[in-house]
């Protein structure tokens, strides 16, 4: 009785906000680029992000729609086309705050540097990367400590649009070294899309960054922030950090079984 009588107050609440999306069994969209495994259409449930967003959703009776597109568009949608509530995964950054109402975390990220193992790049603090060519991807945010100085001309970075890219212009030796999600990386590099040789390659340096949360952004309105406290409201009762062990345990499984099939076809 309790959770129905929760169920009815968060619909209440949206209704009175957004009627015309709100109805019970209503689909929710978000604007979202490929970011595996947060996000994704090639994984369970759209990823670890996109299976917690349709948990939320449920509990309150409607569903959540995922669509794809790159970074900056996605960022263009989410906060301007009403066709969407807003976009994920996204981190929370001073700049961002003037443009979302952010949902609570719905998960946790580490940033790392990958590097060539044979020419190692391994700085204790993030000022021993001056004068080195670091790969970044446009649109995201590496903290704000690694933003500033990057914006101030201490770092030299060089954009790319996608983590993978990165990858491979780190495996060429474009430059010597490249900021990413450790979970990212680790996806990236256990895919198909790249051999067993390329993965022994490279290196990782950790303990540069913050661990950071992440966030839904919800556009800056009064019906984002009805929305924003809705999802909030249903995603307190969650455990969320259950739900994030769950997930990775879920597809550790699959892929381990996907790429045992892969192995077995002649």
């Amino acid at each position: 009785m309790k959770n129905v009588l929760r169920k009815w107050r968060l619909l209440g609440a949206l209704l009175l906000a957004a009627p015309a999306w709100a109805a019970p069994n209503a689909k929710v969209h978000f604007a979202s680029n490929e970011w595996p495994p947060f996000v994704s259409s090639t994984l369970p449930s759209n990823g670890m992000a996109g299976s917690l967003l349709a948990s939320v959703y449920e509990r309150m009776g409607m569903e959540a729609q995922i669509e794809y597109f790159p970074w900056k568009r996605t960022m263009e949608l989410g906060l301007n086309d009403p066709r969407y509530a807003g976009f994920l995964a996204v981190w929370r950054t001073p700049e961002r705050e003037k443009v979302c109402h952010f949902s609570n975390s719905i998960g946790n990220t580490v940033t790392v540097l990958a590097y060539l193992k044979d020419a190692p790049v391994q700085p204790a603090t993030l000022a021993d990367l001056q004068g080195i060519r670091i790969g970044t991807v446009a649109g995201y945010t590496n903290g704000e400590q690694f933003d500033a100085m990057a914006a101030a001309g201490v770092l030299h970075t060089e954009e790319a649009y996608s983590d993978e890219l990165n990858l491979r212009k780190l495996l060429t030796k474009r430059f010597p070294v490249m900021v990413i999600e450790k979970r990212v990386l680790r996806h990236l590099l256990t895919s198909d899309r790249f051999t067993r040789e390329e993965r022994e390659r490279i290196g990782v340096a950790e303990g540069l960054f913050r661990e950071r949360s992440i966030h839904v952004c919800f556009k800056r309105t009064a019906q984002g922030l009805a929305q924003q406290r809705a999802f909030n409201d249903a995603l307190r009762d969650m455990d969320l950090q259950k739900a994030e062990r769950d997930y990775w345990r879920r597809i550790g499984v699959e892929l381990a079984r996907a790429h045992t099939r892969t192995l077995q076809q002649p």
